[in-house]
C-alpha cells in the first residue's frame, strides 16, 4: 500500500523527504481524536443546588419533557437531575449523555427560549435562580468528572497560517493563493478540518516551497517568473482608489516581492464592452506606472478616430522597467482629470452602467501582468550588480562563512539551519533535526557546475530552506499524545506545545524568539508570564490576523466575495461597496480589540467606521475620501452596531430580497449562541410572490407557519429576523417594501415584544453573557482548531464570569480561554 501511495506522489528530492517525514511522524505522533474522562463519580452531596433546579422543572418544564412526550428526546421524568448517573462508564454506553442534554437546557433556560412563550413562564427571579443553581450543579459535575476533547496531534496548517509563517520565518510577504488551495470549514472556521495532506496537495506544498526559497534567497538566476492581476468586473474606477497615491483615478497597487533583481515587462489590458470595444475612451487619458509610488512610465490613450479600431489600442501597453529584488509596489493608475460637475447641476446618476456594467464613464484596468527577470543587472547600467540586500536575506544570511574551504560553509550553514529550523519547528532543534537540510546544502556545494563558492553557498541555503518549508514539523503543528499508562487522565501540554498554540491563536503564525526562550527555559507556563505575554501579542501588530482570519470567518465577512444583489433591483451595488462593508466590520473589531474595549461594543455602539462609498450608501453626509475613519452617530442614527452593518444584512439575505428566516438564524446561531435544529427533509418550498399568494412577505411566511413541521423553529427564528427588516438586501434603510408599509414588530423566544432593531439590541443586552458566552465559544473554537462540545461549557462560563467583573474586555475574554484547561491540556489516550 506504500508503494501504491508512494507512486502517485511527484518524483523529486522533496516529495520524497516529505513523504518520509509523514510515515515517521504518523507512527510516533499520530492520535485520532477522542474525548476522555476520569474514571470516577459526582458525589450526590456535593450538589447543593440539585432540589431548586428540579422544583424548576417540575413547574415549567414537566408538561413538555416528560416520560410520555419527551420532546427532543429530553425526559426530567424519568430520571429527575438528582439521580442523573454522571459517570463516564454510563455515558459510554448510552445513546445520549446526559451533560449535553442538561448544558443544552441550560442555554435554552438561559436565553428565555424555553419553557415557550406560550407556556406558563417563570418571572425574571425565577429564571435568575434557576440559571445560577443549574450552573453550579453543570460545573461540580465538570469538576469531579473533568473530559477536555483533544485536538489532533497532527494539523496541518490553514493556508493563512502558512503565508504568516512563511513572512514572520523568512521575512517575504507572498500571494499564497497562487500555490494553494482554499482550506475548508468546519464549524465555522478554517482550522478545524485540516488533518489530511492529499497528494495533490503535497505537490502545491512542494512547488510552493521551492518558489518561496528561489524568492527568499534571491540568487540571480534569469528564470523569468510572471504574476497576472485581474481587477474584479464590478469594480468602479471613476475615483481614487485607496492606497494609491491623490491626484489619481481607479487603477490597482500590486504588493510583490521580486525574486531576482532585472528588467521586467509590465502589460497592461483596459476593459471592454459586450462589442469588444474599450469602454468610456472619448477623451485622453494618462495612464501611470508608478513603482514604489514613483512615476516610471506614462502612456497617453486616444480615443478612436475615424474609421481606426480601437480593440488594438491596449495592446501596445507594455514597459520593460528595471526593479531590484525584493518587496515592491508597482501602481498602474489613471490621472485624475477633475470633476467637471457644476454646483448648479443635478448630481448625475452614479451607475451610469446597464446590469452588465457596460458602458463606463471613463476607462478602467482590466488586467495588470508582471514577467520577468527578461535580462540580469549586468546588461543593465540602472541596476546595481550582484544579489539585492532585502529583508529575507538580512534575516537568512545573518551568518556567512569566513573563508571558501567547505568546513567553513558547512559551519555557517549549521548556523542558518539551526536557527531558521528553531522557529519553523516551533521548538528546539537537533542534529537530527537540521541533518536533511544539511545533506540538501552538502550536495548543493559539492555539484560540478560553474558556479564560484558563494553562488554554491547560497544554492545550498536555498535547497535547505525549501527543505524545511516541507518538513512536518513545520506544515504541521505536531503535539505528542499523553502516555496511555498515565494515571493523569489529563496531561499538561508541553511548553513548546504552549507556545505554538499561543501563536497560532493569537498570530495565525509562529511563536516567536521570546516564546520560544520561555518555553525553552520552562518558566512559560507561569500564569503571570502566560497573562503577560498575550498582552505583549495583542499589542503586537501580527494580532491583526484576529481581524482578517477570525472575524471574517465569524461574521461572515469572507461571504461578501459570492455577494451579488440582483442588479436590476440594486443598480450601485459593486465592488467598491462590497470592500467597504468588509472594511467597516473589520474596523470596528480591530478598534474593540485594540482599544481594550468591552465586546459588548459590538451590538450597541454610538459610532461606526466609514469611507465616502459607505457613507453615501447609507446617506451619511460629510465623509470624504476612500480611507476609514472612525465616524460618531446621532443618537437616532440607523447605523452603528454590527446588526445594522451592511456586511451582515447583504450576506444574510438574497440576491432579490431579504430573508428574514436567514438573518434570525444567524443571529440565534452567532450572537445568542442557540442554533435552531436543522428543518426536515420533508420542508415545503416558501411560495414566491404571485396573484394566488399573500402580497406581503410577511403574510407568505405566516403562511408557511401553517405547516406543522415549520411552525417551531420559525417561531423562533423569524422574529428576530423581522425585527431587522427596515434594512433591505444591501443594507440600506427603508420605511417601505415597495407599495407595503415595513413591518418589524414581533415576540422574542424570551417573551419580549420588540419593535425593530433597537428593541432587539436592548433585548440582547438586557442578558448581555448570552453574547459573551457565544463569542467566547466562538474564540475558544478557533483557538484549540476543534469543535467547542458541552464539555468546554464549564470553562466557557467560568470565562464570562470573570471577564463581567471588568465589563467583557475583550482582552479578558482572551486572557482566559489561554488560561483554561482546555488550551493547555491534553487528555490521557
Amino acid at each position: 500500500m506504500i508503494q501504491k501511495f508512494w507512486g502517485t506522489f511527484p518524483r523529486s528530492p522533496y516529495s520524497r523527504l516529505l513523504l518520509g517525514f509523514l510515515l515517521l511522524e504518523t507512527l510516533t505522533a499520530f492520535s485520532p481524536t477522542s474525548v476522555i474522562a476520569a474514571d470516577h463519580t459526582v458525589s450526590n452531596g456535593l450538589i447543593a443546588d440539585q432540589s431548586a433546579v428540579e422544583s424548576f422543572v417540575d413547574q415549567y418544564c414537566m408538561d413538555c419533557h416528560n416520560q410520555a412526550d419527551a420532546i427532543a428526546d429530553f425526559d426530567v421524568e424519568s430520571v429527575p437531575l438528582s439521580q442523573v448517573d454522571w459517570s463516564p462508564q454510563r455515558t459510554a454506553t448510552v445513546a445520549s449523555d446526559p451533560l449535553a442534554d442538561w448544558e443544552t437546557a441550560f442555554k435554552r433556560i438561559a436565553s428565555r427560549q424555553m419553557p415557550p412563550a406560550d407556556a406558563d413562564r417563570p418571572t425574571d427571579d425565577e429564571y435568575h435562580a434557576a440559571i445560577e443553581s443549574l450552573g453550579r450543579v453543570l460545573d461540580s459535575v465538570a469538576a469531579d468528572t473533568p473530559r477536555i476533547p483533544n485536538v489532533d496531534s497532527l494539523r496541518r496548517l490553514t493556508r493563512t497560517e502558512y503565508q504568516n509563517s512563511v513572512r514572520d520565518l523568512l521575512g517575504i510577504e507572498v500571494d499564497i493563493t497562487a500555490w494553494l488551495p482554499k482550506d475548508e470549514s468546519s464549524g465555522g472556521f478554517d482550522n478545524i478540518t485540516v488533518g489530511d495532506l492529499s497528494p495533490s496537495l503535497m505537490s502545491r506544498y512542494l512547488t510552493a516551497a521551492e518558489q518561496i526559497s528561489r524568492i527568499a534567497i534571491g540568487r540571480q538566476v534569469g528564470t523569468p517568473m510572471g504574476i497576472n492581476v485581474r481587477l474584479p468586473a464590478d469594480l468602479t474606477q471613476e475615483q481614487h482608489i485607496a492606497g494609491l497615491p491623490l491626484g489619481t483615478r481607479g487603477g490597482t497597487n500590486i504588493r510583490h516581492t521580486f525574486a531576482e533583481s532585472g528588467v521586467y515587462e509590465i502589460a497592461v489590458r483596459l476593459t471592454r464592452d459586450r462589442d469588444e470595444m474599450i469602454e468610456g475612451l472619448f477623451r485622453p487619458h494618462d495612464l501611470d506606472v508608478l513603482i514604489d509610488r514613483k512615476p516610471t512610465h506614462r502612456w497617453t490613450l486616444e480615443p478612436p478616430k475615424g474609421n481606426r479600431d480601437d480593440t488594438l489600442i491596449d495592446a501596445n501597453l507594455n514597459v520593460r522597467v528595471p526593479i531590484t529584488a525584493g518587496p515592491h509596489d508597482i501602481a498602474v493608475t489613471f490621472v485624475s482629470q477633475g470633476d467637471s460637475l457644476l454646483e448648479i447641476k443635478r448630481q448625475p446618476f452614479d451607475s451610469a452602467y446597464n446590469r452588465h456594467r457596460h458602458p463606463r464613464q471613463q476607462p478602467a484596468l482590466f488586467e495588470v501582468a508582471i514577467v520577468g527577470p527578461l535580462s540580469l543587472p549586468e546588461n543593465d547600467t540602472e541596476l546595481p550588480a550582484g544579489a539585492a540586500d532585502t529583508p529575507s536575506r538580512r534575516i537568512i544570511f545573518a551568518e556567512r562563512p569566513q573563508s571558501s574551504d567547505i568546513e567553513s560553509q558547512l559551519a555557517a550553514a549549521d548556523s542558518i539551519f539551526r536557527r531558521l529550523s528553531r522557529i519553523a519547528f516551533r521548538r528546539d532543534v537537533t542534529d537530527a533535526d537540521i541533518a536533511t537540510a544539511m545533506n540538501f546544502f552538502e550536495e548543493a556545494i559539492r555539484e560540478d557546475n560553474d558556479l564560484d563558492p558563494n553562488d554554491r553557498f547560497e544554492l545550498g541555503i536555498e535547497r535547505g530552506v525549501a527543505s524545511i518549508l516541507v518538513n512536518p514539523n513545520f506544515l504541521f503543528h505536531v503535539e505528542r499524545p499523553v502516555d496511555p499508562g498515565s494515571s493523569e487522565p489529563i496531561v499538561r501540554i508541553s511548553e513548546f506545545e504552549l507556545a505554538s498554540r499561543m501563536a497560532a491563536f493569537l498570530w495565525s503564525s509562529l511563536p516567536d524568539e521570546d516564546l520560544l526562550d520561555l518555553a525553552a527555559s520552562g518558566s512559560l507556563s507561569d500564569p503571570a508570564v502566560i497573562h503577560d505575554q498575550v498582552a505583549r501579542m495583542l499589542a503586537d501588530q501580527r494580532s491583526q490576523s484576529l481581524v482578517d482570519h477570525f472575524a471574517a470567518q465569524w461574521l461572515y465577512l469572507r461571504n461578501l466575495d459570492a455577494i451579488t444583489p440582483d442588479l436590476r433591483l440594486f443598480p450601485d451595488f459593486d465592488e467598491n461597496l462590497r470592500r467597504a462593508f468588509r472594511g467597516e466590520t473589520a474596523s470596528v473589531f480591530a478598534h474593540v480589540l485594540q482599544t481594550d474595549a468591552s465586546i459588548l461594543a459590538m451590538i450597541d455602539s454610538d459610532f461606526t467606521f466609514l469611507n465616502e462609498r459607505l457613507a453615501r450608501h447609507y446617506d451619511i453626509p460629510g465623509v470624504l475620501g476612500d480611507e476609514f475613519r472612525q465616524v460618531a452617530l446621532p443618537a437616532d442614527s440607523h447605523r452603528g452596531g454590527i446588526l445594522r452593518h451592511g456586511s451582515i444584512l447583504s450576506v444574510t439575505s438574497y440576491a432579490t430580497r431579504t430573508s428574514p428566516t436567514i438573518r434570525g438564524n444567524w443571529i440565534l446561531e452567532n450572537i445568542v449562541g442557540t442554533p435552531p435544529p436543522p428543518p426536515p427533509p420533508d420542508v415545503p418550498t416558501l411560495k414566491e410572490k404571485s396573484a394566488l399568494t399573500p402580497t406581503t412577505f410577511r403574510e407568505r411566511l405566516a403562511l408557511h407557519r401553517q405547516n406543522d413541521a415549520c411552525a417551531s423553529c420559525h417561531a423562533l427564528i423569524d422574529p428576530v429576523g423581522f425585527s431587522l427588516d427596515h434594512y433591505d438586501a444591501v443594507g440600506r434603510w427603508r420605511t417601505y417594501d415597495g407599495e407595503y408599509p415595513i413591518d418589524a414588530s414581533g415576540t422574542l423566544p424570551d417573551g419580549t415584544e420588540v419593535d425593530g432593531v433597537e428593541d432587539l439590541e436592548a433585548s440582547l443586552l438586557e442578558h448581555p453573557e448570552m453574547f459573551v458566552s457565544c463569542f467566547a465559544e466562538k474564540l475558544m473554537t478557533f483557538a484549540l482548531g476543534r469543535v467547542v462540545t458541552h464539555h468546554d461549557a464549564a470553562a466557557i462560563r467560568g470565562i464570562v464570569r470573570q471577564a463581567a467583573e471588568d465589563d467583557y474586555r475583550v482582552s479578558n475574554i482572551i486572557q482566559g480561554i489561554v488560561a483554561s484547561p482546555q488550551f493547555q491540556n491534553r487528555s490521557r489516550l
